[in-house]
């Protein structure tokens, strides 16, 4: 919300904060072992961290070129899947094509400058939209934590021995 109201800072706080993210995401992607993905998004965090640092001016044109390249790649991600997946990748491929010719057509005849800042709204409801699953994923975690655990057998002392030493259980031979 700080990128809508303020202006040359706010673009500079989003994009800075959108690098932050990717270089994290970066940092697990090559933890885990994927050395190609991790390096691409290490490195365009720091690089967008880096010019978030150094000039608004910038910013906005990486805003203003960076937001429908991103919604692109986001959408043919989601395409190359399945399912409920691909059409959500439809989706967003059809809103990606209209935000960048949006972006397109105010950037030529309102300016360059009007573009970035149009870009700026356009990123920071991107951003938005992308914390709803993972809010509706935690309310999901939520409900998994409330239930109860599972009583024990009878018998059980939870040893996970299957009360072959215990005496849990009494054997007849």
């Amino acid at each position: 919300m700080a990128a809508v109201v303020t202006g040359d800072l706010g673009a500079r706080l989003l994009l800075a904060g959108l690098g932050l993210l990717a270089a994290g995401r970066g940092v697990a992607e090559l933890r885990a072992g994927s050395v190609p993905a991790g390096l691409l998004a290490g490195t365009g965090g720091a690089a967008a961290i880096g010019v978030a640092a150094t000039s608004a001016a910038m910013t906005g044109w990486v805003l203003l070129l960076g937001v429908p390249l991103s919604l692109l790649a986001g959408a043919g991600a989601a395409l190359a899947r399945g399912g409920a997946a691909r059409r959500a990748g439809t989706a967003l491929l059809v809103w990606a094509l209209l935000v960048g010719g949006l972006l397109a057509a105010t950037a030529v005849v309102q300016g360059a400058a009007r573009g970035a800042d149009v870009a700026t709204v356009v990123a920071a409801l991107a951003t938005g939209l992308a914390a709803v699953p993972v809010l509706v994923a935690a309310a999901g975690l939520r409900e998994v934590a409330r239930r109860p655990a599972p009583a024990r057998p009878l018998g059980c002392g939870g040893c996970a021995c299957s009360a072959g030493g215990c005496g849990g259980l009494s054997r007849e031979a």
